[in-house]
């Protein structure tokens, strides 16, 4: 019976196979209801299981949400927020030196070591002791997050040799500095400025017949270059200041004169042009005197030298004093170390990028240092001399230029030697953060101001200008004097400056604030960007010397400025007759008085205000409702003609009355260009 049951299911087996062979879709359907049969055992075996004692997982209930909490909630810790660095006044300048210890620091501003230690650990250094000396650069990075002004000072320990002396040459405008300097160097540089007039500030080393060299800073003589004078007398050892025989004591003369004093530096004074038929040195003298300068002519210290810079008379004693003065100063400077350098000029080279005329005051400055002027870092891929060649080093008193920036520095600016390019990255970084903090204070403290007298002050035209120059100091002067132009109905907005060409940005700039754009001292853009500049009604004002630029600007000035609105009288006349015309009906209105006038002066005009004036006082005054001649209506009657006049609401005419025309005129401001160069706009 067994081997029977195994015969037929073998069979069965067999008969099976063959059946799905011949029958392929039949074999996927098997296949398929396996597959479900299988899954549905490992389901109920698992259930089994579940039910062995012990084994089984209990029901997980509903969540429910309670609206009122019964537990206590679970108490933490409490941890206290970290204290805000607070300094007593943001304008606080502290002085910092390399090897200042944490202690020094925490008390020059104020914060507490821990705090100090808090940012040194956040810039990735870790000082434990408050007796443990930081570098000034680490001393500059605390102090800019504390948000206090810093001033370097600079150690004087080092080899100590003689230096030449740094000679600053002002005076007022057109009074032979620049060919002063043309004598003294055998060169024509007045030939090449525009117009004769120093643009901007230059530095030239001058080999004496002595032998010895002197440094020479050019700075230019117009008003507009206040600033540029200023940073000249702030590097300076010396300054010659020269004043005309023939002009005598002028208001840039008087400015050098106080720039000097405020720079606390010894002034040789140079009378030049000497040699001319009006020159009168004694009088020059006289003014000197009477402006507080104590020549020693008259018992002071202050060397007085006539000279004329064109046949060179008297240039031998001008060198004479200049070194007598050096001399007496003993001008002496640290060589070894690293470099304290101060930025006259900065431009932008095409090939080159940003380049900045720097002269060294203490140390040496080395090719391939790396160096942070001002906000600006970079490291120095090369150091060319006032003749153009390329050195390797600039000792003190040297002016040089400096190229490798990466981005264009303010004149003025220091220059200071680092030990890493991320050193400088941070230094560079940190300065930003704090100039755009500084200029966001302001912008918030004139709008301030804005809203407090902006009830009493009349809504002013706004006049957006581009400024594009050759050198940065240009445009640091450009902008002072247009910004000089502002006036109660104009204000200059200065949207952008820049160093180099016009180019396409700007002119999408200033299309989309409608701007002028001003260029000194560059090039004549190409023809696409004059295209685009005439498609898009956009102005370009080139000019190379700053007179007619200042001219020009004061004419677009004058003629954008809105103008205030006066009352004039335009006309008189006399009354010698009256004339009535009665109201027949009442569509013609009532009656009517018609005053028969003889104009004067001047015209009347029917748009006018008519003032009706008896025995001198006033007795009406109101809008005229008709004026005619010889019957005829008329817009305006001249003087010597006889006319009609009805005045609105108003019949009490008498013969010999007066009547005077009064019209609405715009009163432009005026542009005034003082003798000294000032320019002012006056409303």
């Amino acid at each position: 019976m067994g081997q029977r049951s195994i015969f037929r299911v073998e069979h069965l087996e067999t008969w099976r196979a063959s059946f799905l062979a011949r029958h392929p879709k039949v074999l996927i359907i098997v296949q398929l209801i396996d597959t479900v049969l299988s899954g549905l055992y490992m389901l109920a075996w698992s259930k089994k299981r579940e039910e062995v004692a012990g084994l089984k997982a209990p029901k997980k209930e509903k969540r429910v949400r309670r609206e009122n909490r019964t537990q206590p909630p679970v108490e933490a810790p409490y941890v206290a927020p970290k204290p805000k660095i607070v300094i007593k006044s943001s304008l606080k300048t502290v002085d910092i030196f390399d090897g200042m210890t944490l202690l020094d620091l925490s008390k020059r501003t104020g914060a507490s070591i821990g705090a100090l230690q808090d940012i040194l650990a956040d810039l990735g250094e870790k000082v434990e002791s408050e007796f443990n000396a930081i570098s000034v650069d680490l001393a500059e990075l605390v102090a800019m997050e504390l948000g206090v002004n810093i001033r370097r000072m600079h150690t004087g320990e080092g080899t100590v040799e003689p230096r030449p002396a740094v000679v600053t040459v002002m005076g007022h405008v057109d009074h032979g500095k620049t060919s002063l300097l043309d004598s003294l160097r055998q060169t024509s540089v007045a030939a090449k400025e525009a117009g004769g007039i120093t643009q901007h500030i230059g530095a030239f080393v001058v080999e004496m017949p002595s032998g010895a060299s002197i440094t020479f800073l050019d700075t230019p003589g117009h008003a507009a270059f206040s600033a540029m004078r200023a940073r000249g007398a702030a590097v300076t050892d010396i300054v010659v200041l020269v004043v005309a025989a023939d002009d005598g004591v002028m208001p840039q003369t008087l400015e050098a004169m106080s720039h000097a004093k405020a720079a606390n530096v010894p002034i040789v004074v140079a009378i030049n042009k000497c040699d001319k038929s009006g020159a009168d040195p004694e009088r020059v003298r006289i003014q000197l005197g009477s402006e507080g300068l104590l020549l020693e002519d008259m018992g002071g210290d202050v060397q007085v030298v006539e000279i004329s810079a064109v046949t060179k008379l008297g240039l031998d004693k001008l060198e004479e004093a200049l070194f007598l003065q050096a001399e007496i100063m003993d001008l002496k400077a640290r060589i070894d170390g690293p470099a304290q350098a101060f930025v006259v000029e900065a431009r932008v080279d095409r090939g080159r990028g940003p380049l900045a005329t720097a002269i060294v005051k203490t140390g040496t400055l080395v090719s391939g240092q790396h160096i942070v002027v001002g906000a600006e870092w970079g490291r120095i891929r090369s150091l060319r001399d006032t003749a153009g060649k390329i050195t390797e080093f600039a000792k003190p008193a040297t002016p040089v230029e400096i190229e490798g920036l990466r981005g264009l520095p303010m004149a003025g600016d220091d220059v200071v030697v680092v030990d890493s390019e991320e050193r400088a990255r941070m230094l560079s970084q940190g300065r930003k953060k704090k100039q755009e903090k500084d200029r966001l204070q302001k912008i918030d403290e004139d709008m301030t101001e804005e809203a407090e007298v902006g009830e009493e002050t009349p809504e002013r035209v706004e006049m957006p200008v581009i400024v594009k120059a050759d050198v940065q100091g240009s445009v640091q002067a450009v902008t002072d004097a247009l910004r000089s132009l502002n006036s109660p109905q104009v204000f200059v907005n200065i949207v952008h400056v820049g160093v180099g060409p016009i180019s396409q940005h700007d002119i999408d700039l200033a299309q989309a604030c409608r701007a002028y754009i001003v260029g000194f001292s560059i090039r004549p853009p190409p023809s696409a960007i004059t295209l685009a500049a005439t498609q898009a009604n956009i102005k370009i004002l080139l000019h190379n010397v700053i007179y007619h630029l200042l001219e020009e600007m004061g004419r677009e000035i004058v003629e954008k400025a809105p103008g205030t609105a006066e009352t004039q009288i335009s006309g008189e006349a006399e009354i010698l007759n009256i004339f009535e015309r009665k109201g027949r009906t009442k569509s013609k209105g009532p009656d009517i008085k018609i005053a028969g006038c003889r104009i004067t002066d001047g015209h009347f005009s029917k748009s006018g205000t008519m003032r009706l004036l008896r025995s001198g006082d006033v007795v009406f005054e109101g809008p005229c409702a008709s004026l005619k001649r010889e019957k005829q209506d008329a817009e305006m009657v001249d003087k010597g003609n006889d006319c009609g006049l009805v005045i609105q609401d108003c019949n009490d005419f008498q013969v010999g009355d007066i009547v005077q025309c009064l019209e609405q005129v715009i009163r432009k401001p005026k542009f005034i260009s003082t003798q000294s160069g000032a320019v002012r706009i006056e409303c």
